[in-house]
């Protein structure tokens, strides 16, 4: 169906639309305002937040979370309607998707928003009661209704060679680079990719050097560096259409934007000229060493350390959940250099350089071992436990040149790292989609196609639904970081989000599948696998509500 902004007959889409969730938005932020403040109340009763007071009233806190989350969504998800509705592109499948999205997800935050599959946030933990007008309640009666299901469901088949269901609302170079990157993800990655996993391989280097060649390592750093200098919103698209087709080939960008905003946040202007032209050619491949044993999300009670010998530093202790350590010329490595300290103070980091392995010797640098970590998904990479001995690192490769700032280092990066793990998982949710679309086309079942049954249509079109709903939050972060705006709320919301709808798509597109999901030889089976992941590295989901709960309350 083109997008002409017409309304076939015999249409679900209700009238007035736009206006209709337009009137609902400020109902949305009035009751986000009252939740915080009722928080508040529970919390910070003499006007500051007791920590001990927020964790024990965890699901009060996370409740808020995700009611925030939701109605930045929709909020996001409203601008990205308009936008289309300005340029004359609001046509029946982007009026389906905010339908059907706003219907929903205001159902969910009248009863009960999924925190995970057993969990649910309700606005009674917050002593809370919905209140709605007459936008509302229409958009509750016949927003998610089945024929608007199944009209969605119809578009999406009509249009199943698309990458991306419903205009995503991009100018014109950001779809240029869309287009370049999808191509070359139905190109060299999908056809390979499942047989990586299986076989526990490790990324052919020939597709590093393909992504070196399209700019990928230097996407976001300066020109002046040897990088692009484009914005976080064109990582956002390399990242999405690179993990639809794989995320271990989405997430190879991810090591070099981690250690390049690393250094350009903290390091000297020696380090800068040093490094960052050596990241964007992808002449040197980094790796993120941060988390220990015992330690997780509480990276202020890390224990490996580093003690000055003469102008260097020798560092001792361990390290796990290290991605594509073996392959990485430079880690980017966190310890204690304080020894006094027993928090975050003392912390810092240091550009520790290592040579790369081979299959037979991985770790073949002196002080450092490592052994690798098998997992059930996110291979490609592999994950490592490393284990450091007196390793030497350079007295000039100390992050900024002075210790103890390592972790105020980190935390500039987390914007970055939560955008364009959002931006991975949005990748995720659409491969997920597309292979439950494709399949459910193809399989036939009693005569007919497996799509032309309501519930399999009805998850088919929630998939979509959802999959726009977190790409336009993640854009909507994006856009406020590439504006120079603090964004760490709308990052973190955005990866909480992305996370389970990766996760929902993944297993509802396995579900499609039927028993033939639960086959290894079936790529869905690899989808879910790595879908798992996404809530529980760049912080756990439980974390991120924290600190969302927090962020919302300072």
């Amino acid at each position: 169906m083109p997008h002409d902004g017409t309304v076939p007959p015999k249409t679900a889409i209700l009238p007035d639309l736009l206006a209709l969730t337009g009137a609902v938005v400020p109902e949305l932020e009035r009751l986000r305002g009252e939740a915080i403040a009722a928080l508040r109340a529970r919390v910070a009763p003499g006007g500051k937040v007791s920590a001990a007071a927020l964790d024990a009233d965890q699901y009060a806190a996370h409740a808020l979370s995700w009611l925030a989350t939701y109605v930045e969504s929709l909020v996001a998800l409203h601008d990205w309607a308009a936008r289309l509705e300005g340029a004359g592109r609001f046509g029946a499948m982007e009026a389906l998707i905010l339908q059907i999205g706003f219907g929903e997800y205001l159902h969910q935050i009248s009863g009960g928003i999924p925190m995970s599959q057993g969990e649910v946030a309700r606005l009674q933990d917050l002593d809370l009661s919905p209140v709605f007008g007459a936008a509302a309640e229409a958009l509750l009666a016949r927003g998610n209704s089945a024929a608007a299901r199944m009209q969605l469901a119809g578009l999406l088949r009509e249009n199943h060679g698309r990458a991306t269901f419903g205009a995503s609302g991009l100018d014109e170079e950001l779809e240029m680079i869309r287009d370049q990157f999808r191509r070359f993800a139905d190109e060299k990655v999908i056809p390979h990719a499942h047989d990586w996993h299986l076989k526990d391989q490790l990324i052919p280097m020939e597709i590093i050097e393909d992504l070196a060649e399209m700019g990928v390592f230097g996407l976001t750093i300066p020109e002046e560096y040897g990088g692009f200098g484009l914005s976080k919103a064109s990582m956002v698209v390399v990242s999405e259409e690179l993990s639809r087709g794989y995320i271990g080939v989405g997430s190879l960008g991810t090591r070099s934007e981690i250690a390049a905003e690393l250094i350009l946040c903290g390091g000297t202007e020696e380090q800068k000229a040093h490094w960052l032209p050596k990241i964007a050619s992808a002449e040197i491949l980094p790796t993120a060493v941060f988390t220990e044993p015992n330690t997780g999300s509480d990276l202020g009670s890390l224990r490996t350390r580093a003690v000055r010998d003469g102008d260097d530093w020798r560092v001792t202790g361990n390290k796990t959940w290290i991605t594509h350590a073996a392959r990485a010329h430079v880690m980017t490595l966190l310890a204690r250099t304080d020894p006094d300290s027993t928090d975050w103070r003392g912390l810092s980091i240091f550009l520790a350089e290592k040579t790369p392995g081979t299959d037979a010797d991985p770790f073949p640098t002196p002080g450092m071992t490592g052994g690798e970590i098998e997992v059930l998904g996110y291979r490609g990479m592999k994950e490592y436990e490393l284990g450091f001995d007196n390793f030497r690192v350079k007295g000039d490769n100390l992050l900024g040149g002075v210790p103890g700032q390592g972790f105020k280092q980190l935390m500039q990066t987390f914007e970055s790292a939560r955008i364009q793990t959002a931006a991975r998982a949005v990748g995720v949710a659409q491969s997920a989609l597309e292979t439950g679309l494709h399949y459910a086309e193809d399989r036939k079942q009693f005569g007919k196609p497996l799509i032309d049954f309501p519930r399999v249509a009805g998850k088919l079109a929630m998939m979509a639904v959802e999959t726009m709903i977190a790409r336009q939050l993640t854009y909507r972060s994006a856009w406020a970081k590439d504006h120079g705006r603090r964004c760490d709320l709308e990052a973190g919301m955005a990866k909480l989000l992305g996370a389970r709808v990766a996760w929902a798509a993944a297993d509802n597109a396995l579900q499609i599948h039927g028993g033939n999901g639960f086959a290894l030889e079936y790529r869905i089976s690899r989808i879910l696998c790595d879908a798992r992941i996404l809530n529980i590295f760049e912080g756990a989901a439980e974390i991120q509500a924290q600190v969302i709960a927090r962020r919302l309350l300072d």
